[in-house]
């Protein structure tokens, strides 16, 4: 019986009292929050299986509903949990009980990990963190449903000055223009540039149109000395590098 129940049968000021004072029964969901929150302590949230971190962060998004099934259905749509960080605000949009300000959360989730990596390549020469470069541009592009093109720009010791969007393209083609990398490239004092572009095709498999594009930059930026140390390939299977498959 509920609260309002309770006051509507009771049969003296007394019961009334007692029936309005009582306290409002926890939602059945709220023993299922505890109880995982006492999980992700005890064994830590790396034991915890996708769906679950993902509602621990929704707890905070909705804090009055089973966010469990809300949880599935976006790994369900998206196929990871990349993947539905790396959805945009309109994609996670379309999951029935997403609003704005959930899909709002989930992008910002997307932005720490991303500021957290750049951190992580910013502070020592990435020659010589090439991990961590890679786990980054796949948090950052894997899972773009538009082709993207960004230069990494780096000094004389390698450190990173700063990762630019160059250019944004369609589902397939994104137009690369040798001259703006090495006129960004100067304005910057970079020594070197790493170029990185995304497959949304999911295959990071270089093409010969990418082969060509890279030796026309290769070709603007050599007169000025500008090493071009890379092309890292995108897509949800992995990244491609120019230089591993002997295309540099």
């Amino acid at each position: 019986m509920d609260r309002r129940a309770a006051v509507e049968d009771a049969s003296s000021p007394a019961d009334l009292w007692a029936a309005a004072a009582a306290p409002e029964p926890k939602p059945h969901y709220h023993g299922h929050r505890e109880r995982l929150r006492a999980r992700a302590q005890a064994g830590g949230l790396a034991a915890l299986p996708d769906y679950e971190v993902l509602e621990l962060f929704l707890f905070r998004s909705i804090p009055k509903r089973d966010v469990k099934p809300l949880a599935k259905q976006l790994l369900a749509r998206f196929g990871s949990m990349a993947a539905v960080l790396g959805a945009t605000v309109d994609e996670l949009k379309t999951v029935k009980g997403v609003g704005e300000a959930v899909a709002l959360d989930l992008k910002l989730l997307h932005e720490a990990a991303l500021r957290a990596g750049r951190d992580q390549i910013g502070r020592r020469p990435v020659i010589s963190s090439w991990s961590a470069l890679l786990a980054y541009v796949k948090t950052a592009l894997a899972h773009e449903a538009r082709e993207q093109f960004r230069v990494l720009f780096l000094d004389k010791k390698n450190q990173l000055i700063a990762d630019e969007l160059m250019n944004r393209g369609t589902v397939d083609h994104a137009p690369v223009y040798p001259r703006e990398v090495v006129r960004r490239a100067l304005e910057l004092s970079a020594s070197a540039v790493i170029l990185v572009h995304n497959h949304p095709s999911g295959d990071p498999t270089p093409s010969s149109a990418d082969v060509d594009m890279t030796r026309q930059v290769i070709d603007a930026a050599r007169p000025l000395r500008i090493a071009v140390h890379d092309h890292l390939v995108v897509g949800r299977h992995g990244v491609a590098s120019f230089r591993a498959l002997g295309l540099l």
